[in-house]
């Protein structure tokens, strides 16, 4: 179930590809012998190269990959001029589409404009207050359950171990069910998109990443659909059962094909970025014990005031955790990158770039410009006090987008990296594991090269 769909009635039918010789005039890369293996060079050090194109360019630059010739935009200005979108230039469908059509196709972050409001609008009944309430009980339920032997395991590798626990808890809110025989096979799946999303050949040629890609897209379309019907008219409190009978402004609820596209799009975001984030999280508290053990007392501090749980009202009184968290994300955003595509010529820098150039934000870059984060590989969450933050560019800090296109599960991402941390050092000491190199991979999504070993040692 992958049905065609028609380009955004905002975007010019007759949207030109600029060339090289389109873009000579800004500073950049010069054309490369073999683009493929340009962009295999690239994906070997992402964050290395990144930096020192900053530094030979500046930050407007001319680049090349498999996709061919763009632009990158570096800094807080740009990033508030692309993701703000105030005038309608940039295209985040047709940004995305050239790495995501196939996997992910018509999923919120691949609409535009007045499309993507409406679709937005529909979507967000399922992370209201009131389902959000009802998701963070079963997500304290499942945090405790999945951890609840990690102190026995000694010396494990976190990053598949929370991957396998985020995707418990991804069927409890989102499906309100167990996954059941089926969990291997969708993790793999998700895992195949996601993979795919980057590979060198584009096209799902037999053997290829993105046949796996596509073969994966495909098992979680006949999951979703086969599911749909008894959703429908279901008063369940899950964010598939919400998005089955969510009615658009005139009162029409979304075609399966919607809710397919929908639930993969949303299942990916929620999965595969939440285990990401926790895992840089883990990651960072390991290295810096004094700051775990600065949440540890945050968190018997709201315990003893709520009796030993943690009601969705508390969720703010976690601040350091907070803190913490997005200090982990500056330095390991789960979206390294984020593609657009000029639907209209604009100027930046004093740069002229013409229509239908494909333009990149970097926040793996831009969360590490000294003029914006002092001393910027330093681990220091104290950054996000109110007083630290003072003057500091609103869109310095953008791991989850911003304008429009800002990530609608945002604030069940705060919640689900809180409810796992309340749950877990109550009782448990954080330990980096033998053998840990504390080396990322940092695209399509980070994760660690070693799996990240760790303890979880019993207080």
């Amino acid at each position: 179930m992958n049905a065609p769909h028609a380009a955004s009635a905002f975007v010019p039918a007759d949207l030109p590809e600029p060339s090289m010789a389109d873009l000579a005039h800004l500073p950049g890369m010069p054309p490369a012998r073999i683009k493929m293996l340009r962009t295999i060079s690239f994906l070997k050090d992402p964050l290395g190269n990144s930096m020192r194109l900053v530094e030979q360019y500046g930050r407007v630059f001319r680049r090349q990959d498999f996709g061919g010739w763009g632009v990158s935009l570096i800094g807080p200005e740009a990033n508030e001029l692309v993701l703000f979108n105030k005038d309608k230039i940039f295209s985040s469908a047709l940004g995305w589409n050239p790495i995501l059509d196939r996997l992910f196709p018509r999923g919120l972050m691949l609409m535009d404009f007045e499309e993507h409001r409406v679709h937005r609008k529909t979507l967000s009944v399922a992370f209201k207050t009131e389902p959000m309430q009802h998701y963070l009980g079963g997500l304290l339920e499942g945090i405790a359950k999945g951890t609840a032997d990690w102190s026995a395991k000694g010396n494990f590798k976190f990053y598949p171990a929370i991957k396998a626990l985020t995707l418990d808890l991804a069927a409890a809110s989102f499906l309100g069910v167990p996954w059941g025989p089926d969990a291997d096979k969708i993790n793999k799946a998700f895992m195949d998109m996601v993979l795919a999303s980057i590979a060198v050949v584009r096209k799902p040629l037999p053997f290829t990443q993105m046949k796996r890609g596509v073969e994966g897209r495909r098992f979680m379309s006949e999951f979703f659909g086969k599911e749909i019907p008894g959703r429908r008219g279901s008063s369940s409190d899950d964010i598939f059962t919400h998005i089955c009978n969510a009615r658009d402004e005139d009162g029409k609820l979304l075609s399966d094909q919607d809710i397919i596209d929908h639930m993969n799009f949303l299942m990916m975001a929620a999965h595969d970025t939440i285990t990401s984030s926790m895992t840089s999280m883990v990651h960072f508290l390991a290295r810096h014990p004094e700051w775990q053990e600065a949440m540890r007392a945050e968190v018997m501090g709201v315990a003893g005031r709520h009796g030993g749980k943690l009601p969705y009202a508390a969720l703010g009184e976690m601040e350091v955790t907070e803190r913490v968290f997005k200090e982990s994300l500056r330095l390991i955003p789960p979206v390294p990158s984020m593609p657009r595509r000029a639907v209209k010529a604009f100027v930046f820098m004093n740069q002229s770039i013409p229509a239908g150039s494909h333009v990149g934000i970097n926040p793996m870059v831009t969360h590490r410009l000294p003029d914006v984060w002092p001393d910027p590989e330093r681990f220091d969450p104290d950054r996000f006090t109110a007083e630290n933050s003072k003057g500091r560019h609103k869109y310095a800090w953008v791991p989850f987008g911003g304008g429009a296109h800002m990530c609608l599960g945002l604030h069940f991402a705060y919640m689900q990296v809180k409810a796992f941390f309340f749950t877990v050092l109550q009782s448990q000491r954080i330990v980096l594991g033998e053998g840990a190199t504390g080396e990322f991979q940092m695209f399509p999504i980070p994760r660690p090269k070693d799996g990240l070993p760790v303890r979880f040692e019993t207080l």
